[in-house]
């Protein structure tokens, strides 16, 4: 048993997140990575079958190894995909060379780096002479002459919606950005390695009329959808390995048998969700997801559903299945018991508070919210403000922030089980409390670059979120019971257990989220950043 447990860590905890930051970078080990996951994932199901042969079945019904095995025929069709891919790309190679030539067959074939080159020229404005090369101008940041006031950026916001598209120098300037004097910027613009005229007319005279172009093509929504499937469904393999591991937890212990089944999934599933959210939260707090704008910066490859909307989406489909869940295993005509009131009220919460979310993010229902004032200014031209630049949802921190409030006071059988759910309602309370604060500077300063910004109350309510998610599992009946019998009932070394996983979570996000941008920043050094 420590032998499957180890091989399928190795396997979905290790491999599988390095092998998506290589695919995100088209790093050349990314094959090498996904031998070494299917690897892991081959010794461990040996060893779990080697385990089952040798000992008795002591929980009968389990769904670990069949959900198990549901998790790697996924795994095998996005590999699958990877496959058809590479032979997509092999046969348009084929047929665009006569003469077969190793390193672009390498470039565009094993890496598929093709489309990448061709998107980093467009951005930068570069002929390159040998595309094949996929070599790129030096970027060198140009110091502008100091001054009490630096750059600060301003969105010309001609479109209806609330992020214009950038454009093309050579298009129009519909959603241009234009740079003025505030105390915001860095002081400090990019320039490439040449002497083209361009190069030389990035002066602080001729700063106003500088416009970024678009970072890439446009794409058919039906290959943005299936990119974004993918994506999703790869990263969903890592959640679904925890949840796995839950399960593995439960039956190698004997625990949520008969009457605790319904109570222990609802804290598994539900703990789970806020521990998963939680991580998430970190990683748009580290940078990723940046391209799509939900970092709390501006999207550099054109308009996306927002952070808040996904968060909304997921709040709505929880409440809206937890409303009948609640009454599972209970016969048809037994009165509501005090209990499933109160969660099933919570779900309720969930449920329109996730479709009101829904709503504040759709920007159609936004203009018809704007209408009134819009047909009462009349014939004049009523421009965007800036707040308009991010997202100020607050019904995803509000609803976490209440459900937390009201299970910090519910009512349990014994003194440590009220404690331990007061602990973990107080942490998603924290939560709530510190993505109110994030709203708040960020509406006083809204977002005015593609990087990052990076709010340090993001880090916080990240944190407490997974840690609260961590405790609500800890909190499960049969848990705190066994505790209780063995003299482990210590409100402090529940927490502090709860923090130390969530802390050497975090670190390993830290460690691959910098992966990634350590691989970026090696293949692409036109990234490079002047130091404030």
């Amino acid at each position: 048993m420590a032998l499957h447990v180890i091989f399928m860590t190795l396997a979905f905890f290790v491999a599988l997140p390095v092998g998506i930051a290589m695919r995100a970078v088209k790093h050349s080990w990314h094959g090498l990575v996904v031998v070494a996951f299917y690897s892991f994932c081959a010794l461990g199901c040996a060893s779990s079958t080697l385990y089952t042969k040798l000992t008795p079945d002591m929980y009968q019904g389990s769904t670990h190894a069949s959900h198990g095995y549901l998790v790697l025929i996924l795994s095998l069709c996005l590999s699958a995909v990877d496959i058809a891919r590479f032979f997509v790309r092999l046969h348009a190679f084929i047929k665009s060379r006569s003469k077969f030539a190793l390193k672009p067959f390498w470039q565009n074939v094993v890496l598929g780096r093709n489309e990448a080159h061709e998107i980093t020229a467009k951005y930068f404005g570069l002929d390159v002479e040998e595309p094949l090369e996929c070599d790129v101008a030096e970027m060198k940041p140009l110091r502008l002459p100091e001054t009490k006031v630096p750059l600060h950026v301003h969105l010309d916001d001609t479109d209806d919606d609330e992020t214009s598209p950038w454009v093309n120098s050579s298009r129009s300037s519909q959603g241009a950005i234009h740079y003025t004097q505030s105390s915001l910027s860095e002081g400090a613009v990019f320039e490439t390695d040449s002497n083209s005229s361009q190069g030389s007319r990035h002066s602080d005279e001729t700063l106003h009329d500088f416009k970024l172009p678009s970072l890439v093509e446009p794409q058919s929504p039906l290959i943005r959808i299936s990119q974004g499937v993918f994506a999703t469904l790869e990263r969903a393999l890592i959640f679904a390995a925890f949840g796995m591991t839950l399960s593995g937890i439960v039956v190698y212990t004997g625990g949520c048998r008969e009457s605790y089944v319904n109570g222990c999934l609802a804290h598994l599933i539900k703990g789970g969700i806020f521990w998963c959210y939680g991580l998430v939260t970190f990683a748009r707090y580290l940078g990723s997801f940046s391209e799509l704008g939900w970092a709390w910066n501006i999207s550099p490859t054109g308009e996306h559903v927002s952070a808040e909307f996904v968060e909304s989406l997921v709040i709505f489909i929880y409440g809206i299945t937890n409303t009948w869940m609640e009454r599972f295993g209970i016969r048809s005509g037994d009165p509501y018991t005090t209990k499933q009131l109160q969660h099933i009220s919570i779900a309720v919460m969930f449920w329109f508070a996730g479709l009101v979310g829904m709503g504040i993010e759709s920007r159609r229902v936004r203009r018809w919210l704007a209408a009134p004032a819009a047909a009462a200014a009349g014939p004049a031209e009523a421009s965007e403000p800036q707040s308009y630049r991010g997202s100020f949802n607050p019904f995803p921190a509000l609803v976490i922030g209440v459900t937390g409030a009201a299970m910090s006071a519910h009512a349990q059988t014994y003194l440590f089980q009220v404690q331990i759910h007061e602990v973990w309602g107080m942490l998603l309370l924290a939560f709530s409390v510190l993505r109110c604060f994030t709203y708040f500077f960020v509406w006083l300063g809204p977002p005015r670059s593609i990087l990052p910004s990076r709010p340090p109350t993001e880090a916080l309510a990240s944190f407490f979120l997974a840690c609260g998610g961590l405790m609500f599992i800890f909190s499960t009946e049969e848990v705190t019971i066994a505790a209780m019998r063995k003299g482990r009932d210590d409100m402090m070394m529940f927490l502090n257990v709860a923090v130390a996983i969530t802390c050497f979570a975090f670190c390993w996000a830290f460690c691959i989220v910098a992966m990634k941008g350590w691989l970026k920043f090696r293949n692409s050094p036109h990234f490079l950043l002047s130091a404030p």
